[in-house]
């Protein structure tokens, strides 16, 4: 099997002809992802599949280092463009060479891929969405040699494999402080008369009912009530992270409902210009959608994989181990926001920045128990489904000193926060 694969490998690396597309850097940017970006494309395999060998910067690659990227979809999607950005970045710096896989399912297709870049002598191979995981455990396990590691995913403390690894951020840190500036609007909303205090109602399109969008969409809403105590909101469900017409429904659809802005969990341009048509406020993900949406546009959070890949590549050429679970942080630049777009309320960016200094210090935390209830009680006492098993089951304590500890150290690094809490109402949850 593996002979096969090296020579079909062969096969595929002697017809990859390497080009640059450069993705110019634009002011509504974060300023961490503000330089020149390059991406090399190369044949087409298949539909769906793309195999791309890229020196991620105009020099010479420094070293003979390969890392590998499996991206679920491709530049189009919001989510993988915010990988395939900082996977050429940090390439491009550390001078190896990335190869990037795009539109690779969450299936079979995905083992299929890591053993060969596996086999194109790739010393890392990284994969970028939840459903990748139980594939890339079954590489890791055929190529001892090689380290795997994979975002979002949840089982790398429990399977033992010292080849396999998961990373994430604290995400709900930037969520949060994006809630911040959603509340900011509704207050200017509040205060210029185009909406009363009981209507602050936000709306929120999610695309699955995991723990990883529970806590994206509660510590949004936490952010916003931080500052508008009077804010409520309604999340709907699309069950898919890549659907821009059941996005922009959902969208219509809150809209329609009497959400006054809007925030997504999901990839696509779908809510953002259903928003700008109906001139709504709204917060969007991954990047900064001002170009498209300039009238609305307020700000986006976004993870920045780049320390992360700077992280492992680096472990790999020192020898050096690459930790089991690796939570990114906003010291560590991993957790960023966008410029603020023209939407944006005055003084938000000061409401942000001293929200940021408090989280940093640890003298604010977002899932502070005192400021939510479940059911209308306090929260005194939780336990979650950190050692993830097939039934879910709660197995670790996670309140800590008054607030819930969400990846916290010893833990795994993606969300296991799924509480169900007071002023959001749920819709479509099927998914």
């Amino acid at each position: 099997m593996k002979r096969f694969k090296k020579v079909m490998s062969s096969v595929l690396l002697a017809s990859m002809m390497l080009s640059s597309v450069a993705c110019s850097s634009q002011s509504e940017k974060e300023p961490s992802a503000n330089a020149t970006t390059a991406a090399a494309a190369a044949e087409t395999k298949g539909a769906d599949e793309k195999a791309t060998e890229a020196a991620g910067s105009d020099e010479k690659a420094a070293s003979d280092l390969k890392v590998g990227f499996i991206f679920l979809h491709d530049e189009n999607s919001t989510y993988d463009l915010n990988f395939i950005e900082a996977a050429t970045r940090a390439c491009g710096e550390a001078g190896v060479t990335p190869i990037f896989k795009t539109n690779i399912p969450e299936g079979q297709e995905c083992y299929e891929a890591a053993c060969e870049l596996a086999d194109a002598g790739c010393s890392i191979v990284f994969a970028d969405s939840f459903g990748h995981e139980d594939y890339m455990i079954e590489a890791a396990k055929e190529y001892p040699e090689v380290q795997f590691c994979h975002a979002t995913g949840t089982k790398a403390h429990t399977e033992g494999l010292s080849n396999y690894h998961n990373a994430f951020a604290t995400i709900f840190e930037g969520r949060y402080l994006a809630g911040i500036a959603a509340g900011m609007k509704l207050n200017e909303m509040i205060e210029s008369g185009a909406i009363t205090e009981d209507q602050a109602k936000m709306g929120y399109i999610g695309a699955y009912t995991y723990a990883e969008v529970i806590s994206g969409y509660t510590s949004f809403f936490l952010g916003a009530r931080s500052v508008c105590p009077s804010t409520t909101m309604e999340v709907t469900f699309t069950g898919s992270w890549y659907d821009e017409t059941a996005e922009k429904e959902g969208a219509n659809k809150l809209i329609e409902n009497g959400c006054v802005l809007i925030s997504q969990h999901a990839d696509s341009m779908g809510a953002p210009t259903a928003c700008e048509k109906a001139g709504v406020p709204d917060v969007s993900y991954n990047g900064s959608t001002a170009s498209a949406c300039p009238n609305t546009f307020i700000v986006s959070s976004k993870i920045d994989w780049a320390p992360y890949y700077a992280y492992i590549i680096d472990s790999v050429e020192n020898g050096t181990e690459i930790a089991t679970d690796w939570t990114g942080t906003l010291e560590t630049g991993s957790v960023v926001l966008t410029d603020f777009g023209t939407a944006a309320a005055e003084g938000t960016a000061d409401a942000i920045a001293k929200a940021e200094a408090d989280l940093k210090s640890g003298s604010i935390h977002v899932f502070d128990v005192s400021t939510f209830t479940v059911d209308g009680a306090a929260l005194t006492s939780y336990m979650a489904d950190v050692d993830t098993d097939a039934d879910y089951t709660p197995d670790t304590e996670v309140i800590k000193d008054g607030y819930f500890d969400e990846s916290g150290e010893g833990f795994r690094s993606a969300p296991y926060f799924d509480l169900k809490i007071d002023g959001i109402t749920l819709l479509d949850t099927a998914f």
